[in-house]
């Protein structure tokens, strides 16, 4: 296992690199200049080029890439040029929320879908038809609009939850429990319906195999069987699509947090796009990356745990 996750590692370099030079040089050559963000409408081309060599940003791209990336291996993202607030120091208070919010979503997704996908997958019928066009209409369905939708009924109309805003588990429990409730179902739609249809496929799948009928036939008890040897057997699938899930939603944050006014990374890198501040949407990219890794690191480990001879792959 050691040797599992040093080799993941060591993959992740490359990874973390090229993320970090793509974004950099998409950021730096798409529309748009910081200094004539900062300065207004009213700035002289002259003070626009002032600031610009004060902040460093005129010279080359791979010289501001170098810059950068001697600063950031040593801990030190930058410090936005349109805020003047530390990159890192704005990420940081930013990560709880959308950390929260991804994590109480994919959990929720994956207890939610676990427990449909097992039951249509003994039950079968009509629930495994009914999962099929929910699987369906949680694809399709974008989660702003039904983000949106919640809203209206949950706060609006019976005014049961809040509309906008979060509040931290350390400010108050369950004013935190009560701010996330209408954003993790938003985000949690689509994850439960995938996660529903991959668990019903792999229990299938499994369950037909001649070592059930071998364990049946030895007098196991039913729910061992479906609990200790189907769903183990079933777990690799379930996995796979729970980590791309996982990664999934800190794409989908973008949308929900502004739907619900939500102070995360992904509100950080919508309003870093639109004001041109490349430093701080180059730190979210970076942390983004770096979710990636660590998600697939772990899906990685699942994958020893349930199916020994991927550690000696």
């Amino acid at each position: 296992m050691a040797h599992l996750i040093l080799r993941r590692l060591l993959l992740a370099i490359p990874l973390l690199f090229i993320v970090s030079v793509l974004t950099f040089v998409l950021t730096n050559i798409g529309p748009g200049d910081p200094a004539a963000t900062i300065l207004g409408s009213s700035a002289t081309p002259e003070s626009v080029a002032a600031l610009n060599h004060q902040l460093g940003l005129d010279q080359s791209i791979p010289t501001q890439y170098w810059n950068w990336l001697h600063a950031a291996l040593s801990g030190d993202l930058g410090t936005s040029v349109v805020t003047s607030q530390s990159v890192g120091q704005a990420i940081s208070q930013r990560l709880g929320a959308t950390l929260s919010l991804v994590m109480l979503s994919t959990l929720v997704a994956v207890v939610i879908g676990v427990g449909l996908g097992l039951v249509s997958a003994l039950r079968g019928g009509i629930l495994g038809r009914v999962t099929d066009i929910l699987s369906i209409g949680g694809y399709v369905i974008p989660n702003f609009w039904l983000g949106l939708l919640l809203v209206y009924f949950f706060s609006v109309r019976l005014g049961w939850l809040p509309a906008t805003g979060y509040v931290g588990p350390a400010d108050s429990l369950g004013e935190w429990i009560r701010s996330m409730v209408l954003p993790v179902l938003a985000l949690s739609v689509m994850g439960i319906t995938g996660v529903a249809k991959q668990t019903r496929d792999a229990l299938r799948e499994v369950m037909s195999r001649e070592f059930i009928t071998a364990l049946r036939a030895d007098g196991f008890p039913e729910w061992q069987i479906i609990l200790r040897h189907g769903l183990r057997n079933a777990a690799i699938p379930i996995v796979t699509v729970t980590g791309v899930l996982f990664i999934g939603m800190f794409g989908g944050t973008v949308l929900i947090e502004s739907v619900f006014v939500v102070p995360g990374i992904g509100g950080l890198a919508v309003t870093s796009a639109q004001t041109g501040d490349f430093q701080s949407l180059q730190g979210v990219a970076v942390v983004f990356g770096l979710v990636v890794v660590g998600a697939n690191l772990a899906v990685d480990l699942l994958y020893g745990w349930f199916n020994p001879k991927v550690r000696v792959q």
